[in-house]
């Protein structure tokens, strides 16, 4: 019996010009589109009505143009991806602001991590990611994929230069997000989660 494939989300955290993250998330997308047990959902903080929507957010103001809302977005996934950069031993203020926009959507979901930084890879980041996402009741998944020094690890087209490392990183990373995500939505359906 073939199973509905799981919406999974890539949120890719950094809002900055000049941002690694396009290169890194187009490259797990990649990977992530090989399977067919999941359809992929970008929901990259940086798009013009995510930013107008996370600023009203801060003027307490509602937004009002018909475009579905991040809560929307997020309520109808069944698991995420966060990529993410490590800036200043932390991750960055406009995936915070994202996260804590939303709150019940987050709630019995599976959550992995795609970091990228110095030395540490983006680690220290998804570590305080942990303890964010712990409190939404979303469920984290031990094994992230992560590249320190990032801007050594990648050619002009955007491929990792250790692409058989990368890949068996990605997937047990989908491995695992396959297994979460579907026992989770399984979860859900039967029982509603209050928390």
């Amino acid at each position: 019996m073939s199973q509905t494939p799981l919406k999974i989300g890539i949120v890719i955290g950094s809002v900055r010009t000049g941002r690694l993250a396009d290169t890194v998330a187009q490259w797990f997308l990649s990977e992530i589109r090989r399977r067919d047990d999941m359809e992929t959902h970008v929901i990259d903080l940086s798009e013009p009505a995510l930013v107008d929507e996370l600023k009203l957010t801060l003027e307490q103001s509602p937004a009002s143009d018909g475009a579905p809302t991040l809560a929307e977005r997020i309520g109808g996934l069944d698991g995420f991806v966060v990529v993410t950069p490590e800036y200043n031993h932390g991750y960055p203020a406009s995936l915070k602001l994202a996260i804590d926009y939303v709150y019940r959507e987050w709630r019995a979901k599976p959550v992995a991590f795609v970091s990228y930084g110095g030395m540490a890879g983006g680690h220290r980041a998804v570590e305080q990611l942990r303890q964010v996402f712990a409190e939404m009741h979303a469920v984290t998944l031990r094994d992230t994929v992560s590249f320190p020094m990032v801007w050594e690890k990648f050619d002009d087209e955007g491929r990792p230069h250790d692409e058989d490392g990368a890949g068996k990183a990605a997937a047990v990373l989908l491995d695992q997000l396959a297994w979460w995500g579907l026992t989770l939505r399984e979860g859900r359906a039967a029982r509603p989660y209050d928390g």
